[in-house]
């Protein structure tokens, strides 16, 4: 305990910190440049949008499906190993992609293997950061979160660029290079002695209990309701970042400009992202982050009715500007409200649960929206879409967090106040004092 307090948000905390920015830009912001390659894909393999889609959806599907297998990387072997673990696999499998013949075995390399190193660095990231900050933790998850923003800026600028110069296969073979970065920054997570627990023989029910959370999503209502919340929410999350280049290509934008239009989501992303993580800090908003988390959700579901109205590019900037500040909201608040309705030490376990879920419907909202532009050959659809599973999503977890509240409220005021005979006094009379030795009570502040 000594050693852990030495540790917690101070000293080389803050050099951890740097690491998850860093990593978070390579991972989740790595995602984002695949829109840039989706019509160049769709023409080498002759695709249609359904099947072209996979390929993105695949890869955001495993980053966050893999929870539960870097769980137990993380309790094995600590979150250094499955940092560097997860660069080596992303790497490995971006440059295998470059040599890729079909789209089912882009499907396995860039899609599965390099979806599962994001996965194993980025979560295993998110667990350190979390036991290495307590006090500033909302503030550390937020500042994080900007590598992401960062990833969404250079990723697209950086893809197009050496696309043009060079093609998608040696583009991916030198992005095979970059994800190599995951285990510098692996290697800056000292392990913890706390940590790292004896490993013991895994049976399937301990993975099952340990590493999926059922018992917290079966007792805890507050995780459940926000686990099924954002299941629902990401089957339209990841859509305008999937369709947003297609789509402004299909209406005559040039592929440069088109491609901007990500840069310019994550570049607004560096700086609301920190703002958001410092406002939601504040006391006025301890136990009410789900409502600011529900109210980006439902901005960002709205802002997408903007892409139908024009395809113009000064309404698509306007559109990714307001889609920023709303994504905003939701990366700095994802796991910070995650930390907020399930105890630390059940975090990794419960970040397991949540991310094997919320990967189903990564999995599946692409291709299916996918498959009805290729049906109506309008790309209006898939913002239609999006704005269904995001507004409907936002509503469900406002109001059925207010009606949680409320309840528990009635249940507090209706409960009977104890017989005045059996509540203990504090203060004994002096036949007590005289036969039993007097109680201290001892008020604990802190654990």
């Amino acid at each position: 305990l000594p050693q852990q307090a030495a540790l917690q948000d101070q000293g080389w905390a803050w050099m951890v910190l740097v690491a998850a920015v860093v990593l978070q830009g390579l991972t989740l912001g790595f995602p984002s440049c695949i829109g840039v390659f989706f019509t160049d894909l769709q023409h080498e393999f002759q695709a249609t949008n359904s099947e072209t889609s996979w390929f993105p959806s695949i890869m955001v599907a495993v980053l966050h499906a893999g929870g539960p297998l870097c769980s137990i990387l993380v309790k094995c072997f600590g979150c250094r190993f499955a940092v560097m673990m997860g660069g080596l696999l992303s790497s490995v499998g971006m440059v295998s992609s470059s040599f890729c013949k079909s789209l089912s075995q882009l499907y396995l390399t860039a899609g599965l293997i390099t979806g599962l190193g994001s996965c194993f660095s980025f979560q295993a990231g998110v667990t350190a950061l979390g036991y290495y900050f307590v006090r500033w933790r909302t503030l550390a998850n937020a500042m994080a979160s900007t590598g992401v923003s960062i990833g969404l800026t250079l990723w697209p600028l950086l893809s197009q660029y050496l696309l043009d110069e060079m093609g998608w296969r040696n583009t991916f073979l030198i992005f095979g290079g970059i994800l190599l970065n995951c285990c510098v920054c692996g290697a800056v997570m000292r392990p913890v002695k706390f940590l790292q627990e004896q490993t013991r023989k895994i049976t399937c029910f301990q993975v099952l209990q340990n590493y999926l959370a059922f018992d917290i999503f079966c007792q805890n209502k507050r995780y459940q309701i926000y686990t099924i919340g954002v299941t629902w929410m990401m089957m339209g999350f990841a859509l305008p970042h999937v369709y947003l280049v297609p789509y402004a290509i299909q209406n005559g934008l040039e592929e440069r400009r088109a491609a901007l239009l990500i840069s310019i989501i994550g570049f607004i992303n560096i700086f609301i992202r920190p703002l958001t993580g410092l406002l939601s800090g504040q006391t006025i908003f301890t136990g009410r982050r789900i409502y600011l988390y529900s109210l980006a959700v439902l901005l960002c579901g709205l802002s997408n009715f903007i892409c139908i109205i024009s395809a113009e590019f000064s309404m698509l900037i306007f559109y990714c500007v307001i889609l920023s500040i709303a994504m905003s909201g939701i990366g700095a608040l994802t796991f910070q409200v995650l930390m907020d309705v399930v105890e630390m030490d059940r975090f990794s376990s419960a970040l397991g649960l949540f991310t094997i879920l919320e990967s189903i419907t990564l999995l599946i909202g692409p291709p299916l929206t996918g498959l009805l532009v290729d049906i109506t050959s309008d790309f209006r659809y898939v913002f239609y879409t999006s704005s269904f599973f995001l507004i409907s999503a936002s509503l469900f977890m406002v109001l059925s967090f207010c009606a949680l509240e409320k309840k528990n409220k009635l249940r507090d005021t209706s409960k009977v106040p104890p017989d005045k005979s059996t509540i203990y006094n504090e203060t004994p009379n002096e036949s007590q004092s005289e036969s039993q030795p007097t109680l201290a009570v001892v008020h604990i502040t802190s654990i």
